[in-house]
């Protein structure tokens, strides 16, 4: 099964203080200072995961990208776990 790895994050950049990753499949995560969490909306308003953070630490780029990975390895486990034929095909290509 493939995993998500920060290597699989494409950078967009930064604008109004909002960082913006998004994946080969397009999924869009955005990120600003002061969210301590990740979020699929530019307002934050919808968040996805939340920082893996201390109450004393402020959230950086680098807890926002654990967090996209966290979120989409968990959301691709939830899907594999929806549809049992994918983990059934998987398991015939791995005997290979």
């Amino acid at each position: 099964m493939m995993r998500y790895e920060a290597k699989d994050l494409n950078y967009k950049g930064e604008s109004c203080g909002v960082h913006n990753w998004i994946t080969d499949e397009g999924h869009s995560f955005y990120w600003h200072p002061d969210w301590l969490h990740i979020a699929e909306d530019q307002t934050g308003l919808h968040a996805k995961q939340q920082l893996d953070i201390t109450d004393d630490e402020k959230g950086t780029k680098q807890h926002a990208i654990t967090a996209i990975i966290k979120h989409l390895n968990n959301w691709m486990v939830d899907e594999l776990e929806k549809h049992t034929e994918i983990q059934d095909q998987a398991k015939l290509y791995d005997k290979d």
